[in-house]
Parts: structure tokens; C-alpha cells; sequence
């Protein structure tokens, strides 16, 4: 698996990388892990706003639905639809399964209390 350089995880087990001002969330390759075989996945709206830590979508594994916190708080760009359909891509590959791409408010500030995936790692295990 090959994870992202700059990528930065919550304590609710999303991923954030940012790119030119926009911020791609996704869920961790633990979070993953933990869930098992995804079998749905229900994403938000295109052009819908979140606030950090707001739960903006769910997810369905042979073990358990989750809910999914958004880590920046911010507006949706863009759903990864390839999911709908497929929401077994997750397992495949966490990091490049990507769930939405935000427009982030206020990136700097909400990012403060991200861990580096180091950290993470060490926080999880």
C-alpha cells in the first residue's frame, strides 16, 4: 500500500492530503482493516457544506456500519462515484479510494489537530 506523502489523519480514523488549495478525505487503511469488506457506502452531495468533526457520510461492512467524520470543515467539490458502485475499491486501496474532495474554510486551523500518519500509527497500535 503505498500512502501519500503530507497525508494527515484525525483521531476518528480519516485521512486529509491537500492539493492546491483543495483537500482530497478518505478513511484510513486501519479504519479499513477494522471494518472488513465494505459493502456500501452513502456520500454526501455535491455542493453540500460541512462543519469539522460533522458526520457527512456512512459506511456498511459484513462487520458493521460506521459513521464518517469530516475532518476540515468545508464544502464538497466532488463525490468519488466510483465508490457507489464499487465500494469494495476501499479495501483495495484506502489511499487512493478517496470518498470526497472538500473545499476547505479555514484548512491551517483545522489541520492543527491532525496527526502526521506517524503519529497515527503510533496512536492506533
Amino acid at each position: 500500500m503505498n500512502i501519500p506523502e503530507g497525508i494527515l489523519c484525525s483521531k476518528t480514523h480519516e485521512w486529509v492530503l491537500e492539493e492546491n488549495g483543495e483537500v482530497l478525505v478518505g478513511l484510513t487503511d486501519w479504519a479499513v482493516e477494522q471494518l472488513g469488506d465494505v459493502v456500501f457506502i452513502e456520500l454526501p452531495e455535491a455542493a453540500s457544506s460541512f462543519s469539522k468533526d460533522e458526520v457527512f457520510a456512512t459506511i456498511e461492512s459484513v462487520k458493521a456500519a460506521s459513521e464518517i467524520y469530516m475532518p476540515v470543515a468545508g464544502e464538497i467539490l466532488e463525490v468519488n462515484e466510483q465508490l457507489i458502485n464499487s465500494p469494495e475499491l476501499i479495501n483495495e486501496d484506502p489511499y487512493s479510494a478517496w470518498l470526497v474532495k472538500v473545499k476547505p474554510s479555514n484548512y491551517q486551523e483545522d489541520a492543527a489537530s491532525l496527526m502526521e500518519y506517524d503519529d497515527y500509527k503510533d496512536e492506533v497500535q
